[in-house]
């Protein structure tokens, strides 16, 4: 079996959202969790950028801006979600996020529903053909 992609990252970025549902639960807002999950994160010893900005280009050309609530080590980003449930849409823009990023790794979490929700999502084929990104 093989290794996972950034696994010590992983692990910390798995306790820090457990850590903060152990406190919160599903009681407050998107802006507050990210504020607590911010400090959790930088007390795991994570680099963090919040709403980094990432340019997303189609044929070198700039058609947009993709802005993550997180980005952790440089090298993973995080969407943060407080919703009753994740629906496909929310799974399908993300993978699309992920895909239009050179980030390989992803989490969508939702802190919104009776049980903490992390999806962990790799995206690793080439980007070339697509896009060129400026991060």
């Amino acid at each position: 079996m093989g290794k996972l992609l950034y696994e010590k990252e992983s692990y910390e970025i798995r306790g820090a959202c457990f850590a903060v549902w152990k406190e919160f639960g599903s009681a407050f807002k998107e802006t507050v969790i990210e504020k607590a999950l911010a400090k959790e994160f930088k007390e795991r010893g994570l680099s963090i950028d919040r709403q980094k900005r990432i340019d997303i280009f189609y044929r070198d050309e700039k058609v947009g801006v993709y802005i993550p609530d997180f980005v952790i080590d440089n090298k993973i980003i995080i969407e943060i979600k407080v919703k009753p449930v994740l629906i496909q849409e929310d799974r399908r823009q993300f993978w699309h996020y992920l895909k239009g990023s050179h980030y390989r790794l992803g989490f969508l979490v939702n802190f919104g529903t009776k049980k903490l929700e992390i999806v962990r999502r790799v995206y690793d084929s080439a980007r070339t053909r697509y896009q060129r990104i400026s991060a």
